[in-house]
């Protein structure tokens, strides 16, 4: 659900491994895909998808057995209605969006024993209608039942993605891992869309590096503050991690907000903020940054 960089890179894998694959696009993109099929550029070749399956309507593949959600937060909640019909009765969806919030949003609308919360480390975007780029090694999905709990559902979908050149982990502790990348995404992704400059740029000047390193500390003692089971000294290695990060790195929402695309502002920063006040977690400065890119939230008319 969400054929763009991720679900188009991903989809592709799944269906030239052999699974029966459903892609759900549309407008020009799904008219592309329909007439030339799915093509991924790799720095290793391009995978082509030339029987491509897909549809503008879920309710019309009824019933799937499991859903990977791609799409961008901010169409969380309509995305989720428009795919409910294509859920049988025990359909199931793996939502890797970014954040920390996407598996409560979609399990308000599909119902949370439906939904698996999971994260990815991949680098791709759509480079045109029936084109993604893929750049890069990274291929990893790691998602998770909110109890827990190593289900036989997990399991499958796993072996899925492991056998289609995936790099997947089924994992017992899925809110720490959401967090470990929440909080240097969160992070990044507001302050160089606030200074309009790559990571190098945050860095390399002391008084944005200042900004990074208090953001930094306000995220974790936030996750803290609701036991989320980070390791003790997780601050000094999310600022290592991040001091080994290439200069010229853009975080996806500073290239939106450049392409004056809308923003997903409300599910970074801004729940840190929300987060610390209803916790009583001083967060000024992601405070700060959901207030200074307010009034770009909703991109450019």
């Amino acid at each position: 659900m969400g054929t763009g960089g991720v679900g188009g890179f991903f989809g592709a894998k799944l269906a030239l491994a052999g699974h029966d694959v459903t892609l759900i696009a549309r407008g020009a993109h799904l008219a592309a895909i329909r007439r030339d099929g799915l093509r991924v550029a790799t720095d290793e070749g391009e995978l082509h998808v030339a029987e491509a399956v897909a549809t503008d309507d879920p309710g019309s593949i009824a019933p799937v057995e499991a859903v990977l959600f791609t799409t961008k937060l901010y169409d969380t909640e309509t995305a989720a209605r428009f795919l409910a019909p294509a859920l049988g009765a025990q359909g199931y969806v793996v939502t890797v969006q970014n954040g920390i919030t996407s598996a409560d949003t979609l399990g308000e609308v599909l119902g949370r024993e439906r939904v698996l919360a999971g994260t990815t480390h991949v680098v791709s975007h759509l480079a045109g209608p029936g084109r993604v780029h893929h750049m890069g090694k990274l291929k990893r999905i790691i998602f998770g039942e909110a109890d827990g709990s190593l289900s036989e559902r997990g399991r499958r979908f796993e072996a899925a993605l492991v056998e289609s050149g995936i790099d997947a982990e089924l994992s017992p502790e899925i809110d720490r891992v959401l967090w470990e990348k929440f909080v240097p995404l969160s992070v990044m992704s507001g302050l160089a869309s606030v200074v309009r400059a790559p990571i190098g740029v945050l860095l390399e000047d002391s008084e944005t590096r200042a900004l990074v390193e208090s953001a930094i500390d306000e995220a974790v003692a936030v996750a803290h503050a609701m036991k989320v089971p980070l390791a003790a000294d997780s601050a000094a290695l999310f600022k290592k991690r991040l001091a080994g990060a290439p200069a010229a790195t853009k975080p996806s929402m500073l290239v939106d907000l450049e392409a004056g695309r809308r923003l997903e502002l409300p599910w970074f920063s801004a729940t840190v903020a929300r987060l610390g006040s209803e916790l009583d977690v001083p967060t000024p400065t992601h405070a700060f940054i959901a207030a200074a890119l307010h009034p770009h939230v909703q991109g450019r008319a």
